[in-house]
């Protein structure tokens, strides 16, 4: 599993940077992509600028993969790949389906896109907790007010993004306050990812995304806007592409590995967001879930897996 934004903190991987000239590459094609030293900001940020969509997606995409190289390298394989948001785009490269190179350019180019678009809103999202997604559903269809606030991630039972602009998100407040139902957080991001406020940028990836050649994936990979697994290489490309305007639905993602048997997860990346997910999602006593965001994870991962 690899994680999307929201899960950098300033100075991850700086293991990676010590030791792994293969990822020092990764976040020089970055840099020279976004033209700014990602390594400067990975490592110092500051935090304001890390956060933007053009410069954290290409370093996330290189920190995840650098850490999974090292987890190819310790003998460990996937029966599935998957990834929220972002993520997504990270586990094209881990299928196989496009190149490492090309994975850290991609994400780049989408974050260019998105950050362009969000610029021309006032958008954001906030985490709804603590109330079952149907009564969400509910309270958005009463506003009628699609255009401005929308589902942007269904992560876990009870716990829900929407996405959109922020005035809007003063008034679903107001009514779940009214309805004295869970609570409300709004959310430190750049902008309103998986809205129609990205309706531009989904165009423009599309059409960048259209020249590159897509292999079928090995291992398949599990989508966030079906919640089902896949080995079609246009399919993937049509999906990861509308991405950008739709929902992630990641308790459903959650839910299609536990009906294939899986029982054990390796979140690879900074932070540990998806473990977390994970968790609330049904994966408790039994399952193994692995966060694997520093060198010593990948130890950890390893040790585990040669024990049986």
């Amino acid at each position: 599993m690899f994680p999307g934004q929201g899960s950098q903190e300033i100075g991850m991987a700086r293991d990676l940077f010590k030791e792994d000239a293969d990822f020092k590459k990764f976040i020089e094609i970055g840099s020279e992509v976004t033209h700014e030293d990602l390594a400067r900001l990975c490592l110092k940020g500051p935090q304001k600028k890390l956060i933007k969509a053009r410069y954290l997606q290409p370093i996330l995409a290189a920190v995840s993969l650098g850490y999974l190289k090292h987890v190819k390298q310790a003998g460990i394989t996937a029966h599935y790949v998957l990834g929220h948001s972002l993520g997504e785009i990270i586990a094209l490269g881990a299928s196989g389906v496009i190149s490492f190179e090309d994975t850290i350019v991609m994400a780049a180019k989408r974050g260019e896109f998105m950050d362009a678009a969000a610029s021309k809103c006032n958008g954001g999202m906030m985490a709804v907790l603590f109330v079952p997604i149907e009564k969400v559903r509910e309270l958005l269809a009463d506003m009628h007010d699609e255009a401005h606030i929308a589902l942007g991630n269904d992560n876990a039972p009870n716990q829900v993004i929407l996405t959109g602009e922020v005035p809007a998100f003063d008034r679903f407040a107001a009514q779940l306050n009214a309805v004295r139902l869970g609570k409300c957080q709004k959310l430190q991001v750049s902008g309103p990812w998986h809205s129609q406020c990205m309706v531009e940028a989904r165009h423009l990836f599309e059409n960048w995304v259209e020249s590159i050649p897509f292999d079928t994936p090995s291992p398949p990979m599990i989508l966030n806007a079906t919640g089902k697994e896949t080995t079609d290489p246009i399919d993937i490309k049509y999906r990861i592409t509308w991405q950008i305007t739709s929902p992630v639905y990641w308790r459903q993602c959650m839910v299609r590995c536990r009906e294939l048997g899986v029982d054990t997860l390796l979140e690879i990346g900074p932070g540990r967001v998806l473990a977390g997910l994970a968790r609330v999602n049904g994966y408790k006593r039994g399952c193994n879930v692995f966060s694997v965001n520093n060198l010593r994870g990948v130890e950890k991962a390893a040790t585990a897996f040669s024990q049986g």
